[in-house]
C-alpha cells in the first residue's frame, strides 16, 4: 500500500489528501475517527488487503447502494451523504449506479447478494415505478434481508421509506409564483408511471385550484432533461404561461434556454422554478429559484433506520415525508402583465 498510485486512488476514493491515508495505514494519531473510518472503507471498497495492525478494524458490514444514472447532479448528493454515513458508522458501501442499456437494478441486486450485503439502500428505484412488479421486493423481505426504499413510497413493497413530500413542494412553488402577480402557470414534468411524478403533478393542480382558481392549468409530460424542459418550455410558453415549474433542475434549464431561443428574458418575462437544489444550481444563470429536497435528513433517517434493522430492532414501514425549501434566487420575478406593486405585496397577492 505504500505505492504513490495506491495511496491516490484511497485518499481520492476516501475524500482525503495522500499524507491522511498514510497516517492511518501506519497507525498514526491525529487522524479524526471519521476520517479514519473513511479511509479503512476506501481500502475495502477498491479490494486493497488492510494492513496486519488494521485488520481488527475491518468494516462491521457491507451495505449496497443503488442509484439511477449520476447525470441528475441531485442523485450523487444522495449517493455521497449515504456512503459518508455507512462509512461513520463503521459499515462499506458498494455503490451500484445504473446507465441506460448497462447493468439492471435486478442485476444489481444479485451482485450484492453474492457480496452477502447485510442491506441495501435503494434511492429513486423501480419501486418508484408504477407499472414495476414489485414482486423482487417481496424476494428481498422472504430471504430477512433489510432494505429501504428512498423517493417513490409504495405502498406495496414491505419496506420503510424516506420521500420528499411533492404535495407540498408544488404548494410551495405555485404560491410563491401567485404572490409574484402569474396566473397563467405551467408544469413541466416526467412520465406519469413514476410516483414522484405522479404526487407532482396531483400537488401542483391542487394548488392552482386552491390559489388561483385554476381546475385544468397546462401541464406537459416530458423527460427528466434539460431536453426535455426545453421541448416542455416551447409548449407552455406556447400556451400563454408566465411562469414555469418543473419537475427537476436540468428541467428548469431546459426552460430557461427554450425561453431564451424564443428572445424571452427569465425572469422579466418568464419565471421559472426548479426541483432539488443540487450543488452547482446557485451559479446558473440567472440563478435558479429551486425546491430543495432535504436530501442530508432523508439520508440519515434511512441510514439510521436500515442499520437499526441490520442490528435486529423493529422499524416501521411507513412512508416519512420531508418538507423541501423553496430557495428564491433570481429566475422568479413579478408577472410582466402583474399590477404595479404585486411582486412587493407578497403573499397578499395570493388568493385564499
Amino acid at each position: 500500500m505504500q505505492g504513490r498510485t495506491r495511496l491516490t486512488d484511497v485518499a481520492e476514493q476516501a475524500g482525503v489528501s495522500t499524507a491522511t491515508v498514510s497516517r492511518v495505514l501506519n497507525g498514526k494519531p491525529g487522524v479524526a475517527g471519521e476520517t479514519r473510518r473513511a479511509v479503512l472503507a476506501a481500502l475495502d471498497m477498491l479490494g486493497y488487503e488492510r494492513p496486519d495492525k488494521l485488520r481488527g478494524a475491518r468494516s462491521a458490514g457491507l451495505v449496497g447502494l443503488i442509484v439511477p444514472e449520476l447525470s441528475n447532479p441531485v442523485f450523487p448528493a444522495f449517493a455521497q451523504a449515504i456512503e459518508s454515513m455507512l462509512s461513520t458508522e463503521g459499515f462499506t458501501p458498494l455503490l451500484c449506479t445504473q446507465s441506460p442499456g448497462g447493468t439492471t437494478e435486478d442485476e444489481y441486486v444479485e451482485m450484492l447478494l453474492e457480496h452477502d450485503v447485510d442491506g441495501i439502500v435503494f434511492v429513486s428505484g423501480l419501486h418508484a415505478d408504477t407499472r414495476a412488479d414489485v414482486s423482487r421486493y417481496e424476494r428481498l423481505r422472504e430471504r430477512g434481508l433489510p432494505f429501504v426504499l428512498v423517493n417513490g413510497h409504495n405502498r406495496a413493497v414491505d419496506a420503510p421509506s424516506f420521500s420528499t413530500d411533492d404535495h407540498a413542494s408544488m404548494e410551495l412553488a405555485v404560491r410563491h409564483l401567485a404572490s409574484q402577480g402569474h396566473r397563467r402557470i405551467g408544469l413541466a414534468i416526467g412520465p406519469d408511471r413514476f410516483v414522484p411524478a405522479r404526487l407532482k403533478r396531483e400537488g401542483f393542480l391542487e394548488a392552482m385550484d386552491r390559489y388561483l382558481g385554476e381546475p385544468d392549468p397546462p401541464v406537459v409530460t416530458t423527460m427528466f432533461t434539460v431536453e426535455g424542459g426545453q421541448s416542455a418550455g416551447s409548449a407552455l410558453v406556447d400556451a400563454g404561461c408566465t411562469a414555469v415549474v418543473c419537475g427537476s433542475d436540468l428541467m428548469a434549464l431546459g426552460v430557461v434556454r427554450a425561453a431564451r431561443s424564443r428572445g424571452l428574458q427569465v425572469p422579466a418575462d418568464l419565471s421559472v422554478v426548479g426541483y432539488d437544489d443540487s450543488v452547482l444550481i446557485p451559479f446558473t444563470s440567472p440563478p435558479l429559484t429551486t425546491l430543495r429536497q432535504s436530501v442530508t435528513a432523508m439520508c440519515q433517517a434511512a441510514v439510521t433506520t436500515l442499520l437499526a434493522e441490520i442490528g435486529g430492532a423493529p422499524v416501521p414501514r411507513s412512508d416519512l415525508l420531508f418538507v423541501p425549501e423553496l430557495i428564491v434566487r433570481g429566475s422568479t420575478a413579478a408577472a410582466p402583465d402583474a399590477p404595479h406593486g404585486a411582486a412587493a405585496r407578497g403573499e397578499d397577492a395570493v388568493r385564499s
